[in-house]
């Protein structure tokens, strides 16, 4: 049961170093780096300097990836971000303070957040994205759907609540009692894997903690409000209620709701709760682009 409540806490925590030459884009400044089959990039961005990758194609809308909280691009999308970049442009950002990405001397809040992608889009010129959120980084792309509607095709959802009576009541006791000790190794590998600083890593921790412990009600009226097209995707083990999920289909306007039989992060080969070989980043994969496909509403 502890080992279990580790990979909630994980996923929710909510919850080597890429140096470049330099270049300038619209009076702000961008390093960028190979790494892998894409590019790594840094951009300053209100006040911090945002770690960011491109994969895939060069044309066709953006899918931007926004990953849980605590984590790093690799350790949730490690196991998609190849296969949606055979078909599109992919853009993973990592958050203030997470993984690359720098932080600065405010809390680590969902709006906020979504202010730095809609900053960092416009800053690359791109008028109009697809945003796929996993865990915290769902709750981020909400933000931005409701604050930056412009910059939103498509929106995925995913394994979020909206609001705390969404979420199994077992995620708030454990994040009231988390400690940095309790924190998955796996979590903390990762980001220090990319991001060899100890303290950094415990300011992470302690802003996400700051964050999820002050959780605030997204109002329903800001959910009714979102334009753009909406896949809701949780697992039927997930950290959220499965009758949440079904609501926020109700309160969006162009929602479809996807359930597969999974706990949270098991569909994506997510790294920390994934411990064996498994199909489902490829069927993850094909169904969210089915739906990404799909005419728009």
């Amino acid at each position: 049961m502890r080992k279990k409540i580790q990979e909630y806490f994980a996923v929710v925590l909510l919850l080597g170093l890429v140096s470049g030459s330099a270049a300038n884009v619209n009076g702000q400044s961008v390093s960028r780096q190979a790494v892998g089959a894409g590019r790594a990039a840094y951009a300053d961005i209100n006040g911090i300097r945002m770690y960011y990758e491109v994969h895939g194609k060069a044309k066709g809308i953006p899918l931007v990836l926004l990953h849980g909280g605590g984590s790093t691009i690799d350790v949730t999308f490690s196991k998609v971000l190849p296969a949606f970049a055979a078909n599109r442009p992919v853009i993973a950002i990592e958050e203030q303070g997470h993984g690359r990405t720098s932080n600065r001397d405010k809390p680590v809040r969902f709006e906020s957040s979504a202010d730095d992608v809609a900053a960092l889009l416009k800053l690359l010129k791109i008028e109009k994205a697809d945003i796929f959120g996993f865990s915290n980084g769902a709750s981020v792309a909400m933000q931005v759907a409701i604050k930056h509607r412009s910059l939103v095709r498509k929106l995925v959802f995913a394994s979020a609540a909206t609001r705390r009576d969404g979420a199994h009541p077992l995620l708030w006791r454990f994040i009231e009692e988390s400690t940095l000790s309790n924190m998955p190794q796996p979590l903390k590998d990762a980001f220090l894997k990319v991001n060899p600083d100890p303290e950094k890593l415990r300011v992470m921790f302690e802003k996400d903690r700051e964050r999820m412990l002050n959780f605030k009600d997204v109002p329903d009226a800001d959910v009714k409000s979102i334009q753009a097209s909406t896949l809701i995707l949780i697992g039927d083990k997930d950290i959220v209620k499965p009758e949440h999920a079904v609501e926020l289909t109700r309160l969006i306007p162009k929602s479809r709701l996807l359930i597969l039989p999974a706990g949270h992060g098991d569909y994506l080969g997510e790294a920390v709760t994934t411990t064996r070989k498994t199909n489902y980043p490829e069927l993850t994969v094909g169904l969210i682009e089915e739906f990404l496909n799909l005419p728009p509403e």
